[in-house]
């Protein structure tokens, strides 16, 4: 479906924005224009690159919006109410769909043929005397697909090349990948944006930071000291590689330490054959930018809030033959069941699982890191945050022997420091994994505490389920309110670097009782500072 094209404007270029547009009957021009205006610059971005202003046929000769477009010296592309009634959106009207046919226009008309929502639905400020809630806009990205890679519609998919605007768009559906020559960050959102930026530098209270408070343990530290007198000698890895394989009950081949998760997303990005990669999100943005930094082109597959980010196996296009799953996922803290996953498994796949926080899951339900009997399965684990050792450096994968080999014949020498290593030991022992599961059963109370304070609040709306150590939620202006957060102390997790997210979505990280009731007073006062937004 293509649509009609009304007006003329220049060559795309390097034009990657779709702003969709829907106004009532007599809209004001200089009120559409200046709500585009806003909510481009609102969002950071730069009126260069919009590629075209898209609405619903209906109001393909309305003057406000045609005039906008021209003003802008783009087309203004249309679309049928019936097509733009296909395409999921965040924010679907009921009185939208009775007016024009479809639920949405702009965002329906900004999603139809591009990959991923960049503004949800925002209306035009003021009262009516100034064309006020007469007009609303969002913005979309269109990311160019490269050839060899694939496109998925509904449930069919495509190992030929893809163009710029071949496919409908839902927010299931998997985003054509960038280009390898691209600049990371200009694909969208910050892949490289992590929960230690909220804080660095701040004495606020962390909530965007996953390590869990007061960690490492005494026990620990004394341990870790201890190996600081065998500094002189270089790392020997094989002590600690043998308890964490005892821990699993893995044969010591199926083992490899790592200087953290991060270093093993890059190895798996370096040494293990890929040609149609994909990742799940909304997740840790760490796979992804290590696949890229690779030179590989990666396609996304993007979880959807209505769904509860819950995994649907289908959505994965049959040609991935590497894909990259957390479970419990970051940011959304959805536990995937096991029975689930192992449907992504097949000959000729690499599937990768990410379970830096399956050990906060009591009795760790849904892990998959002791299984053999799962073809090209790699689970990665991380001591970070349940041990508070993310300056250290430590953790591990566990998968195939021949696997293991591929990637350690891509890791530098020692690439474990001693005390590390000594940390890994240490964490693997009887009275280490009694302490980690006493943590997961806190933990666990500690979210429902947040989780029932969280519900007394009609602004947010929390995704059901969480079971990591944070939950995420959605609000309005979230933003505005993370700001005042700040200024009230604490630092809260920004979820707009997340693909598939946006800057309504922020994630929190669970703390003690008595720290989530002093977060939840400053949530009413940041909630409650807002003001109110006229012309609503």
């Amino acid at each position: 479906m293509t649509g009609a094209s009304v007006g003329t404007g220049p060559e795309s270029g390097a034009r990657s924005l779709v702003v969709g547009v829907g106004a009532r009957r007599g809209a004001p021009g200089d009120v559409v224009f200046a709500l585009i205006e806003a909510v481009l610059s609102g969002a950071g971005l730069d009126a260069a690159d919009v590629l075209e202003v898209a609405t619903v046929d209906a109001r393909a000769d309305e003057p406000g919006i045609v005039g906008a477009a021209a003003r802008l010296g783009v087309p203004l592309r249309t679309h049928p109410a019936g097509a733009l009634a296909a395409v999921r959106v965040p924010h679907p009207s009921g009185a939208v769909g009775a007016a024009v046919g479809t639920p949405s226009v702009a965002e329906a008309a900004a999603l139809i043929d591009a990959d991923e929502l960049v503004v949800p639905k925002t209306r035009a400020p003021g009262g009516k005397a100034t064309g006020g809630g007469m007009a609303t806009c969002a913005v979309a990205r269109r990311i160019p697909a490269v050839a060899g890679t694939f496109q998925v519609s509904g449930r069919k998919t495509s190992t030929s090349p893809v163009t710029s605007g071949s496919h409908p768009f839902t927010m299931a559906a998997m985003n054509p990948p960038t280009p390898p020559t691209r600049n990371i960050e200009s694909a969208g959102p910050d892949l490289r944006h992590h929960g230690d930026a909220e804080v660095r530098g701040e004495n606020l209270t962390d909530l965007a930071v996953n390590v869990r408070t007061h960690t490492p343990p005494e026990w620990l530290r004394e341990r870790i000291a201890a190996s600081l007198t065998s500094l002189a000698s270089y790392p020997d890895g094989s002590s600690a590689r043998a308890a964490v394989a005892g821990r699993h009950g893995l044969p010591v081949e199926r083992v490899l330490l790592t200087a953290g998760a991060a270093e093993a997303f890059v190895l798996i990005a370096r040494a293990l054959p890929a040609r149609c990669p994909v990742v799940v999100h909304p997740q840790f943005t760490e796979p992804e930018a290590a696949l890229r930094a690779a030179g590989h082109a990666v396609g996304r597959v993007l979880l959807r809030a209505e769904d509860g980010f819950r995994l649907d196996p289908e959505a994965v296009p049959e040609e991935a033959d590497l894909v990259v799953i957390g479970n419990p996922t970051n940011p959304t803290s959805v536990l995937h069941p096991a029975a689930l996953l192992e449907r992504l498994a097949r000959p000729g796949r690499t599937l990768v699982v990410d379970e830096a926080f399956m050990d906060v899951v009591p009795g760790e339900r849904g892990a998959l890191c002791d299984r053999t009997d799962i073809p090209g399965l790699v689970v990665l684990r991380s001591l970070t945050k349940t041990w508070g050792l993310a300056g250290l450096r430590i953790g591990y994968v566990l998968a195939a022997p021949e696997t293991v080999a591929l990637l350690s014949e891509a890791q530098p020498l020692w690439p474990v420091s001693s005390p590390a290593l000594a940390a890994a030991e240490a964490c693997m022992e009887p009275r280490a994994l009694v302490e980690a599961a006493e943590a997961a059963d806190r933990i666990t109370v500690d979210r429902a505490h947040l989780l029932a304070g969280l519900a007394e609040f009609s602004e947010v709306e929390v995704v059901d389920a969480a079971r990591g150590p944070f939950v995420l939620v959605r609000l309005e202006r979230a933003a505005e309110v993370r700001e005042r957060l700040r200024l009230l102390g604490f630092a809260a997790r920004r979820g707009d670097t997340f693909p598939g997210l946006g800057q309504q979505w922020l994630r929190l990280a669970v703390r003690d009782r008595g720290t989530t009731n002093r977060f939840l007073q400053a949530l009413d006062q940041a909630v409650q500072a807002l003001p109110a937004r006229s012309g609503r």
